[in-house]
């Protein structure tokens, strides 16, 4: 009759180890596969996010851009003399003609603008605009026709004061003519270029003046 062989037996020791390679490598590619989905998930497809605080930030940076500038040559008669119960005095009138050169920028106070992000809409709310700044050329003032007296001399605030009364003028003036309405349009014009080029695709941007 013939023996069956007998079976060979693993040593103990040896499946232990296999086993425990065995669950090395399971961690090892669930680690691989759960970095990979992180990966994955955080890749060039995330829209970007829109910062209200870095937009505000952008459209302060063109406060200068967007300024208009009215520029003017004003040529004003200038007469004074003392007078008695409505009566003007004899002798006592003194006059000037003077000229010069003027500059007035207006504008859109940008650092007031608010910005509002909702979603994937930007709403710019901007301030009225006003006049920012009014210089006279000092180099350009001329005066003509100078005539004085003894009874009533000229005086510093004479000078000061016809020339505060003159700026007020050609601000009116220039007011007429439509200035501040230029500059809020510039304005918004201006923010709306900076920020269409700037914004994620796929951003609606409303642009609007306060009341």
């Amino acid at each position: 009759m013939e023996e069956t062989p007998e079976k060979t037996r693993s040593h103990p020791l040896k499946t232990a180890k296999t086993l425990l390679l065995g669950a090395v490598l399971c961690i090892v590619v669930a680690c691989v596969c759960f970095v990979g989905g992180r990966l994955s998930a955080g890749s060039g497809s995330e829209t970007p996010r829109l910062d209200a605080v870095v937009l505000e930030s952008q459209v302060r940076d063109i406060s200068e851009l967007a300024s208009v500038t009215y520029t003017y040559t004003n040529m004003a008669q200038f007469e004074s003399s003392n007078d008695f119960y409505g009566v003007k005095i004899p002798f006592t009138t003194k006059s000037f003609i003077l000229t010069y050169d003027g500059t007035i920028k207006a504008g859109v106070d940008l650092s007031q603008a608010t910005v509002d992000v909702s979603g994937n809409t930007v709403r710019i709310t901007l301030p009225q605009a006003a006049i920012l700044s009014h210089e006279i050329d000092e180099g350009s003032v001329e005066v003509f026709d100078e005539k004085t007296s003894i009874f009533n001399p000229f005086t510093v605030e004479d000078f000061s004061s016809f020339q505060a009364d003159q700026k007020a003028a050609m601000e009116e003036k220039a007011l007429d003519k439509g200035l501040l309405t230029e500059a809020q349009a510039k304005a918004e014009a201006s923010v709306r270029q900076l920020l269409t080029s700037t914004l994620p695709e796929g951003t609606e941007l409303d642009v609007t003046s306060a009341s």
